[in-house]
């Protein structure tokens, strides 16, 4: 007779951890590069990944996903496309032995009028049972970023972990931080159960 499973309680399978094996398989030539290095309006996104004691976490891979300047997301076929010319808007670099980590790619417009703009960045790494997801906010726009609905709700010194810092050469400086002091702030999304 079949067991009747509207009744029968599952036991879910325990998370695996994400790494450090991706290396071998997930990186691809130009991943980084969300637009050629001699693309005129290249701005270069990079920073370094530690643990709670502060030390470089030397295997973690993070994914970029990001609308173009006008803050429109893309919508061209195939995200792995390098062909020096189709911005898809997204990116997937690993990080170097001493955690740090570039991407290439164009300052995002807002997707919406009067919000601030950002990156939205994935992280995988050893230890993490699930990816990690944050954003990444350009630090130009003050007024809408004192607008944004998810800075708003942190204290301001969470919200400071989300913002990027702009260098003197107009790249991006974004460190993360997995655990302790100066954490940046990670996103949990609700998970639609089928």
């Amino acid at each position: 007779m079949p067991d009747d499973s509207s009744t029968t309680q599952l036991t879910a399978t325990p998370g695996q951890t994400v790494g450090p094996f991706f290396g071998d398989a997930l990186p691809y030539e130009g991943g980084e590069l969300l637009v050629p290095l001699a693309h005129p309006r290249a701005v270069r996104l990079h920073g370094v990944v530690t643990d709670g004691a502060g030390a470089v976490v030397p295997d973690a891979l993070l994914e970029i996903w990001q609308a173009d300047e006008q803050g429109n997301v893309p919508t061209a076929d195939g995200s792995l496309v390098r062909d020096g010319y189709t911005f898809t808007g997204f990116g997937r670099a690993a990080v170097d032995n001493v955690g740090h980590y570039t991407f290439t790619t164009l300052n995002p417009g807002p997707t919406e009028s009067g919000k601030a703009a950002f990156i939205a960045l994935t992280l995988f790494g050893r230890g993490v049972t699930n990816r990690l997801f944050t954003r990444v906010y350009l630090p130009e726009d003050t007024r809408a970023l004192a607008a944004d609905p998810l800075l708003a709700s942190l204290p301001e010194d969470r919200r400071r972990t989300l913002i990027a810092e702009r260098e003197a050469d107009g790249s991006l400086r974004f460190d993360v931080r997995l655990q302790g002091e100066g954490e940046t702030v990670f996103l949990a999304y609700p998970r639609h159960e089928t």
